[in-house]
């Protein structure tokens, strides 16, 4: 069961500066300290189901967590990596639209919910803040449209290895500087990349025998990140 916490002070939120929130005059962020509602949830757990419709956002204050919808086939696919300081749910509830995608947590997350009232009200009288939004909604687009050209003309290949890249920039490294700071399955892996999961345990077990990672479990280590981003073919 997910359990709240009030504890969480947004002046002093390490994720706060991580957060587009940073943007909000200082009276604003006074009153979301007030009305917002902070929640722990379990790895596994459902934030928000696709379908449903929005009444505020979320801000990511730790943890990990993924955005996915599924298709009319019944098959997952994993959208989006969200990460500490990220906000969720925006694009619904500007768009008066139900959620497109269902958030579900990777691990133990903290996430605090502000409600549609107070963020929009906001908006409206805060310019740079709505400005800013503007220019979250246009660098959403901008990686949608990068993503549907790569999923429509890359070889798997090359987009499991943009896959990788991703995750390692998305969290980091683990403290040995090497091992991605996320374990996903091989099935959820599959969905990221947009293809079969016997074909990611294929290229993964190839890119071992190139020396590019290392697999233990779950866990995935860069071996040669000049290699990966090689095959991804993008540049360093």
């Amino acid at each position: 069961m997910s359990l709240e916490h009030s504890q969480l002070d947004c002046k002093t939120c390490t994720q706060r500066f991580a957060s587009v929130l940073c943007k909000v005059k200082y009276n604003s962020i006074e009153q979301i300290n007030e009305e917002r509602i902070c929640t722990f949830y379990k790895k596994g757990q459902v934030i928000f189901h696709e379908g449903s419709r929005p009444f505020g956002i979320y801000c990511v204050n730790s943890g990990k967590i993924k955005l996915s919808k599924f298709g009319d086939d019944g098959k997952e696919q994993l959208l989006r990596l969200v990460k500490p300081g990220d906000l969720m749910g925006y694009r619904s509830l500007l768009s008066q639209d139900k959620y497109s995608v269902s958030a579900v947590a990777l691990e133990d997350s903290g996430v605090c919910f502000i409600p549609k009232e107070l963020f929009m009200g906001i908006l409206q009288k805060d310019g740079a803040f709505s400005m800013e939004i503007m220019k979250l909604l246009s660098d959403d687009l901008r990686k949608a449209e990068i993503s549907i050209t790569h999923l429509a003309q890359r070889p798997v290949r090359e987009r499991l290895a943009e896959a990788l890249l991703f995750i390692k920039e998305s969290y980091g490294f683990e403290a040995d500087n090497s091992t991605l700071n996320l374990k996903l399955s091989r099935e959820e892996l599959a969905n990221l990349v947009g293809t079969a999961t016997e074909t990611v345990i294929r290229l993964l077990s190839e890119f071992k025998s190139d020396n590019i990672i290392s697999l233990e479990g779950k866990k995935i280590k860069v071996i040669s990140h000049a290699k990966l981003v090689s095959t991804a073919n993008l540049d360093d």
